[in-house]
């Protein structure tokens, strides 16, 4: 007897109910009447993420997902982005769009109209926004053969979903539709235009900035905070992309593939030794005019490659004739019973707080004035600091560089004048797209860093590295980004070619996360996205290069 209904276990609530096969997501979510707080906008359905407009034929596990949790919000922003597509289109038939990466907590696109954009050319896209957005236009996801999509994309005069789709060489792909617009993205949608009611569109820069629902609050949008110095980053290293002619995956994809990985990495390379090599001189030049440098700054998120940029910069300055030494801020935590407690009452490593700031204080202004302090060691095992006689003092040319989350922050040196100090925010600003249309997260690039230092050097496994990513990206948020503009210079740890080199190394990692964990679902994620780009042996990567911090090989010793 042909089976009639599917066994449904509902997550959320922990219940199973039988529904018709075939039914959608949407149907099921319906049928459980859970009124979560926000907009849902997909599910997970085995712990893979799926679209609402998804349908069921087998007994399924199912977490329908609203707008706090980053895989719905990537959903949402995914769709937005096609909506302002669409609108671009509509408004100038001839008009390219650029998402080119984020920004001032949205994402800045590049729209080419043949002149300069102005105000009420801005005003009239996200006018046809919220026109397309009433209609409640439904997309479409089609299946089909590559061939079928490459020409679908030729006929709209999208190259860069063609360089792409024949790049990567799978057989069978799908693209989305709305009312008669064709683009490509590599996860779900929500199911029609009406779902995305809370957006703006700005003038930003020579573009515009895509403001997206607030991840804590998605019932309004989130705070416009300028990052000059980020967007300023960014724009660095788009021009460089657009000079070696790789703007995007299909772009590099091809390159690689007429066997120019090896010009890639070396001109890559070269850039980034060059940017340290200018923050050296930057730093030797202030001291020539008078602003005696005497302590260097170093910040930056998880995984951005601190550590190496560090080591690298030290060598440049020694160059200038500068003697560095450093510091490690880690021998200054509190003990372990005075550490801060966080919301959940465990201990809170990343507060500023979980460090001796007094001390801290006290011997960085005496080794300033020429004076010998005694640096701690802090025992992790016991929690508790101790003195084995590590007696220390700076000659007059000295610098004390101090490399940590909280280095930007100003209350951890807040008794040191400015004038001595230079501060320099680091992070792996992913600047290749996917296409003209879809970026690459900066925060994959440093979870799947991470994930390959951790399972290689620190004995976590891929899915223990991901079920912390979340409280990671927490104290980042609350520690690290909102002093990342206090910085005077800013390094892009990001290398164009790296992520076709993380593939090889990645790869076999994720696919040791048991289907049935929760993390499934990003290492089901990340997979799929890796996969889009050709891989590259690291064989070529040089020994003082950022990446040999998480593949090994380096030259450096940590």
């Amino acid at each position: 007897m042909k089976k009639e209904t599917v066994q449904i276990f509902c997550k959320n609530n922990n219940i199973s109910k039988s529904f018709p096969i075939g039914s959608s997501l949407l149907d099921i979510y319906k049928g459980y009447d859970l009124n979560l707080p926000y907009l849902v906008v997909n599910a997970k359905v085995n712990n893979v993420a799926e679209g609402l407009k998804y349908k069921v034929y087998n007994n399924k596990d199912i977490e329908f997902l609203d707008l706090t949790s980053p895989s719905a919000m990537r959903t949402y922003v995914r769709s937005l982005c096609f909506v302002l597509y669409k609108a671009v289109k509509d408004v100038f038939p001839e008009g390219r769009l650029y998402v080119e990466h984020p920004v001032s907590k949205g994402y800045f696109c590049n729209i080419k109209i043949g002149r300069k954009l102005y105000d009420d050319d801005v005003a009239k896209i996200k006018d046809r926004m919220t026109e397309i957005i009433a209609q409640d236009l439904p997309f479409h996801r089609i299946e089909c053969k590559t061939e079928e999509a490459i020409e679908v994309f030729k006929e709209h005069g999208l190259k860069d979903k063609v360089k792409l789709l024949k790049s990567i060489g799978s057989l069978y792909t799908y693209y989305f539709k709305l009312d008669e617009t064709v683009d490509y993205y590599y996860g779900c949608l929500v199911p029609s235009t009406s779902y995305l009611k809370v957006f703006d569109l700005m003038p930003y820069y020579e573009g515009v900035l895509l403001r997206i629902p607030n991840r804590e609050n998605p019932e309004v949008v989130e705070d416009f905070i300028k990052q000059e110095k980020m967007f300023d980053a960014f724009k660095e290293h788009m021009e460089w992309n657009r000079i070696m002619g790789v703007r995007n995956v299909g772009d590099f994809n091809l390159s690689c593939q007429k066997g120019n990985a090896t010009g890639l990495i070396n001109v890559a390379e070269a850039l980034q030794e060059k940017r340290i090599a200018q923050i050296a001189d930057t730093i030797y030049g202030r001291g020539r005019n008078g602003d005696r440098i005497r302590l260097i700054l170093i910040s930056g998120p998880s995984s951005s490659g601190k550590t190496t940029f560090s080591k690298r910069l030290t060598i440049q300055l020694m160059t200038n004739g500068i003697k560095p030494t450093a510091i490690s801020l880690d021998n200054y935590f509190v003990e372990r019973e005075e550490t801060p407690l966080d919301a959940n009452g465990e201990y809170d490593y990343e507060s500023l707080y979980a460090l001796d700031l007094e001390l801290f204080n006290s011997h960085i202004q005496a080794l300033l004035n020429g004076e010998e302090v005694e640096i701690p060691r802090f025992n992790f095992t016991t929690g508790k600091k101790e003195y084995h006689g590590d007696y220390f003092k700076i000659e007059e040319d000295t610098m004390i560089i101090l490399e940590g989350i909280h280095a930007l922050n100003p209350k951890l040196t807040e008794h040191i004048p400015d004038k001595y100090k230079y501060k320099i925010y680091v992070s792996a600003l992913t600047t290749i797209s996917i296409d003209d249309h879809s970026w690459i997260p900066t925060t994959d690039n440093r979870l799947i860093r991470r994930i390959i230092r951790d399972y290689n050097y620190r004995g976590y496994s891929a899915q223990e590295t991901i079920s912390r990513w979340k409280s990671v990206r927490a104290g980042e948020d609350k520690w690290i980004f909102p002093f990342q503009e206090n910085a005077d210079s800013m390094f892009n740890s990001a290398l164009l070619f790296e992520l076709a080199v993380l593939r090889m190394h990645i790869e076999p990692i994720l696919m040791t996360v048991p289907r049935n964990s929760p993390e499934y679902s990003e290492a089901y994620r990340l997979l799929r996205f890796i996969k889009l780009l050709t891989p590259i042996q690291d064989k070529e990567i040089p020994p003082t290069s950022l990446l040999r911090e998480f593949l090994g090989g380096s030259s450096f010793s940590y």
